[in-house]
This record gives C-alpha cells, sequence and structure tokens, in this order.
C-alpha cells in the first residue's frame, strides 16, 4: 500500500495513546512496561481513522532518557508493545530535553517534518491530537489542524489557537472523521 499523498493522524503518545502517570497534576509518562496502560478507546478509535485513509503515526518527547532517569529500552519496549497493539505505522521519539536544542522537541515540528519526508504526507490536510501545549503547538508550526485532549492537567494551556478541544481520543477521531466527509461532501 503507498501513502503517497497521504493525510496522517499524528499522535502524542502519554495521555493520548496510553494511560499518563499524573502527580500533583503533572502528566508523566509509564516509568515500566508493566505500569503501561493503553487507553480504553484508543484501539477503537484509532482503527476508524485507520479506516478512514488516514496513516497514523506516534510522535512522542521522552526527555527523561537525556535526563538519565529512564532508559532508551524502557521506552522502545513500550512503544513496541503500542505498536502490536494498535494500527499505527511508527512512533517517533525525540530523546532530547529542552537544553539540547534539538529540531525534533515538540513544540518545534521536526518529528512531524520527518515523518512528512519519510511518508511523503501533505501536512496541511493532516491532524495532531496532543494532551499538553506543546503537542497543539508541533502540530500548529507543522501546519496540521490540532485538536488538545483536554484532561484537566494543572499546566500550562496552549497559548496558540488550536482548532478543536475533546475530551477523550474517541471524540477527537470522530471530529476528524466527520470534518473530512463534511470537507469532501462540500467538494461534489
Amino acid at each position: 500500500m503507498t501513502w503517497l499523498g497521504r493525510s496522517a493522524v499524528f499522535l502524542d503518545r502519554d495521555g493520548v495513546l496510553n494511560r499518563a502517570i499524573v502527580q500533583h497534576g503533572k502528566p508523566y509518562p509509564p516509568a515500566t512496561l508493566a505500569e503501561l496502560q493503553i487507553l480504553p478507546d484508543a484501539p477503537n478509535a484509532l482503527e476508524a481513522l485507520r479506516t478512514g485513509g488516514f496513516l497514523l503515526i506516534g510522535i512522542t518527547n521522552q526527555p527523561d532518557v537525556a535526563r538519565g532517569t529512564q532508559r532508551r529500552e524502557v521506552v522502545e519496549a513500550i512503544n513496541a508493545t503500542l505498536l502490536a497493539a494498535l494500527p499505527l505505522r511508527e512512533i517517533l521519539v525525540c530523546y532530547h530535553d529542552d537544553r539540547d536544542c534539538c529540531t525534533c522537541r515538540k513544540p518545534l515540528p521536526g518529528l512531524l517534518v520527518q515523518a512528512a519526508t519519510r511518508y511523503a504526507i501533505e501536512l496541511s490536510s493532516s491532524f495532531m491530537i496532543g494532551d499538553r501545549w506543546r503537542d497543539v503547538e508541533a502540530g500548529r508550526r507543522a501546519g496540521c489542524t490540532t485538536i488538545l485532549i483536554d484532561a484537566g492537567y494543572a499546566e500550562r494551556e496552549p497559548v496558540s489557537p488550536l482548532d478543536y478541544t475533546a475530551y477523550s481520543l474517541t471524540e477527537a477521531a470522530a471530529w476528524i472523521l466527520k470534518r473530512v466527509q463534511t470537507k469532501e461532501g462540500g467538494k461534489g
């Protein structure tokens, strides 16, 4: 199957695909494979998007590797489990911290641009779903339509305009599919 010229849905990992570990109102990734819990609505929501013709790509910051508080092997094991359970094409990871000044760490759009180049994705017809301001900003900078899954974290809100706020991945997927259906219906 070729993805040339296809639209994609980019998905943050922790808090969107799997349950974030929330401590004092702030989300953290699972520290071990045993802590990984795929969100109950993720399989069906992603299957609906895949059936709708979207390439599905995970986009995640994992700075704890650079900080020395997480091992890369654990991140890779979590990603492998997600890839085996969900219809994702790939999960792209930034292992850097802010001080590394890389272009792949969200809110910069480097991972989205990398995926667009690799899979010939049209970013302007693609979507970024995330649960934090960095996700929304990366999507905006890449030219994607942005969706925030509002998990009620006690942290900074997105400052850039976002296109939609949802309260679950199911709601976000339904909004995307309805939006695409409405656009296609308007063309013909």
